[in-house]
């Protein structure tokens, strides 16, 4: 009996330290730089940059998870996450004024303009002392601007191969004439 009860044990623990793997991404990856205009009722209009990067160890199935920055043109940056459920974006990032940590959460639907790019309103309530605040922005895609830690697709035409060798070649020593080079100049 005692050897039975223990068998079972073992055999509980063992099957709940098992865990299923979890199913592989197969959502859309959204990742990119987004140009993104936006309006609330402190700042007024404003113009902002967020980059979205996928996290591909934490998504799965149908679910994204991404690395959220916002850059406002004064340089100010916010770093935060994000979550898709198929077009539905869900984010949270926190906003440092001095001591005081506010938090930003915000919903967006994300869906491809007539240009054919990914582009998203967002809608999002920011926390304060004084009762908080309502706003939106619309960002779409910016296919000229790689994420930084990417890696752009290569021009398929020989003038950006050209333009690479000369880049390249700028940032080479030039390199200096070997003595036969030399012995036969005139």
């Amino acid at each position: 009996m005692k050897k039975t009860v223990a068998a079972l044990f073992i055999f509980a623990l063992a099957s709940t330290a098992y865990a299923a793997p979890k199913p592989a991404f197969k959502g859309q990856n959204y990742s990119g730089v987004y140009d993104c205009k936006g309006s609330n009722d402190k700042v007024g209009e404003y113009e902002v940059t967020i980059s979205l990067k996928i996290n591909r160890v934490s998504s799965y199935a149908k679910y994204g998870a991404y690395t959220y920055e916002m850059t406002t043109v004064n340089g100010a940056t916010y770093i935060g996450q994000g979550i898709a459920d198929g077009n539905m974006l869900a984010l949270s990032f926190p906003l440092k004024s001095g001591l005081n940590i506010d938090h930003s959460i915000g919903i967006a639907k994300i869906v491809k303009n007539k240009q054919g790019r990914w582009s998203f309103r967002k809608h999002y309530y920011e926390e304060d002392s004084s009762g908080g605040n309502y706003g939106s922005e619309y960002c779409v895609l910016n296919i000229n601007k790689a994420l930084e830690g990417t890696v752009k697709e290569p021009a398929k035409d020989q003038g950006a191969k050209k333009s690479q060798t000369k880049e390249q070649s700028k940032s080479q020593p030039a390199k200096e004439p070997s003595k036969k080079d030399a012995a036969s100049k005139p």
